[in-house]
């Protein structure tokens, strides 16, 4: 009778326990069923919102949407908010339900990965308000150029486009802490290379050429006058 109790005793002990856990499975479930319908309603909401607002219109201008196309991504801007939105709601139901289960290392996890989503979303408009500002700027340099009577418009608008995106990029990744110092301590020490190798060329072997170049950018007709 001791050793039929023996082998009891532990089948007793594990159905008492899921008998505790059931509960909490499946409410965990139930959590986990609801924040998937309320991630596609967010999802549909916010494409919906951003649509409507012609939030595309600005992806479009700025050139995100046409940089995803040839990178083989058929989704545009507007879907990538709304599938980080959707994402970011169905980690968090499923931390809720791993929190209900006592399942708190999984949990912890989790809550950095739901916390990152909000950095990641700022940097993706801070990407796109970039974007479109550079292009924006690159239109206005490269119309100033023309109507100065500067050559090479467009190369010098490119300049100023490329310039800016550069910071914006930094910024976006500042935002989500990667890379950090060493990224702007990498761009500066590239951009204080161009900026010397720019200063030698124009002090010694570049003289002439410069000279060539500054009178073919800032060419004036002479003064009928003189």
């Amino acid at each position: 009778m001791d050793y039929f109790d023996m082998l009891l005793d532990p089948l007793q002990a594990m159905a008492a326990e899921l008998r505790t856990f059931a509960p909490r499975l499946a409410a965990a479930l139930v959590v986990v069923a609801l924040g998937w319908a309320i991630a596609k309603a967010v999802r549909f909401t916010l494409t919906r919102a951003l649509r409507a607002i012609n939030f595309n219109v600005l992806t479009e201008r700025a050139g995100t949407d046409n940089f995803l196309k040839q990178g083989g991504i058929e989704s545009d801007t507007v879907d990538i908010f709304a599938a980080i939105a959707y994402w970011a709601v169905v980690l968090f139901a499923v931390t809720i339900a791993f929190n209900g289960m006592g399942l708190t290392y999984i949990t912890d996890l989790l809550t950095r990965v739901v916390l990152f989503a909000p950095r990641l979303i700022v940097a993706l408009l801070i990407i796109v308000f970039g974007s479109y500002f550079a292009r924006f700027v690159h239109n206005s340099v490269a119309a100033y150029c023309r109507a100065s009577g500067i050559q090479d418009a467009d190369v010098l608008g490119g300049l100023s486009q490329y310039a800016i995106l550069i910071f914006v990029v930094l910024i976006a990744l500042d935002q989500i802490e990667v890379g950090g110092d060493i990224i702007r301590q990498s761009f500066l020490i590239v951009l204080a290379g161009i900026v010397f190798a720019l200063s030698l060329a124009f002090g010694l072997g570049g003289r002439h050429w410069a000279a060539r170049m500054m009178e073919r950018w800032w060419s004036r007709e002479e003064n009928p006058r003189q």
